[in-house]
């Protein structure tokens, strides 16, 4: 997908009346289209070509990619650095920012740095407990909560200052979003938690696994009846999905992540099947092109855990981009070529 005021193919584009950021993401999502969105699982390296290596399963498939902070509270590479290697070469990285691990300080001087690195979404996260990850005995900060980093990270942006008052000289161009899980009680909270999060300045919801259709739609209309899903302030829902391996691998998820709900009905299926890890695949397949026919739904996050190999077959087979190829390196190395040789 390329737009007419493009620039330079995959760096920013000029910011439209009633956008925030310069990023394409936010474009796409404002045009209507569907959009899709991947995680790069952070590489334990502190080589750059890992995580181009990482980034370029995604090429022509989707139109962002998640850097994950610390995800699970275990140490990779950070999301800040990921996202500074990505906008290097044009890949529009969303760069998920963690409350636990730095406070107020901290944290706003890395959204002013993503955003003078050419980041243009930001996804605002309370954080995973230490004690699930590998270093137990690490000391969490929390100074902020998600909602309250989103009104700070937003006062940034639309009043040009610091929490403190201090005035900036220029301020970030940035699309802001949060996380949302429907699919575990309390139900009826979840929505309204989401339209606190909307008030305090998300912009886009990425939600937590989606294998329950049925509660997606009661969260969906839910939404719809809190008025967040249409006029100048709506809010991008991004539905999250992922192929599971396997029956065990489903059952563990379960067992075991916090806040995964995977119904029965699934993990027999997979149990069931001759090929279980195709199977996943297939049902991951099913549900985005089900959860894309759900009114106010914006696009899907993809999120394939030592599967993003996987990812580029999805979503072709899914058919949810109706032919839109979204940009790459690759797709534009390729045009260039198509016309010298047509030259």
């Amino acid at each position: 997908m390329k737009f007419e005021d493009e620039p330079v193919p995959g760096y920013p584009l000029p910011i439209l009346p009633g956008h925030v950021s310069p990023g394409r993401l936010e474009r796409v999502l404002r045009s209507g289209a569907f959009a899709v969105t991947s995680e790069l699982d952070p590489p334990d390296s502190a080589n750059p070509q890992d995580v181009y290596a990482r980034a370029r399963v995604f090429d022509g498939v989707v139109d962002a990619i998640n850097a994950t902070d610390g995800s699970g509270a275990n140490c990779h590479m950070s999301s800040l650095a990921v996202c500074a290697l990505l906008t290097r070469i044009g890949y529009a990285p969303v760069m998920q920012i963690s409350c636990r691990d730095k406070n107020r300080i901290a944290i706003q001087g890395d959204i002013l740095g993503g955003a003078a690195m050419g980041v243009c979404n930001m996804l605002c996260l309370s954080g995973d407990g230490v004690g699930n990850g590998d270093h137990p005995q690490a000391k969490p900060v929390f100074d902020l909560d998600c909602m309250s980093l989103l009104r700070i990270a937003c006062k940034l942006r639309d009043e040009h200052q610091f929490e403190s008052g201090r005035k900036l000289t220029h301020s970030p161009r940035v699309f802001f979003g949060a996380a949302a899980n429907p699919f575990v009680p309390p139900f009826d909270w979840r929505a309204l938690r989401t339209a606190k999060k909307a008030a305090a300045g998300a912009q886009f919801i990425q939600t937590q696994y989606c294998y329950d259709v049925p509660r997606l739609r009661e969260f969906m209309r839910q939404l719809a009846d809190l008025g967040l899903l249409e006029g100048p302030n709506k809010l991008f829902v991004l539905v999250g999905v992922g192929p599971l391996r396997s029956a065990k691998a489903g059952e563990w998820m379960r067992t075991h992540v916090p806040g995964i709900h995977i119904p029965d009905s699934v993990i027999a299926r997979l149990a069931g099947a001759e090929n279980q890890a195709a199977e996943g695949r297939k049902l991951c397949v099913e549900l985005i092109q089900e959860i894309g026919q759900i009114p106010g739904v914006s696009g899907v996050h993809v999120m394939a855990y030592r599967q993003e190999q996987a990812v580029a077959e999805i979503i072709e087979r899914s058919g949810v981009l109706a032919g839109r190829v979204p940009w790459s390196p690759q797709r534009d190395a390729q045009q260039r070529i198509q016309m010298e040789t047509a030259a």
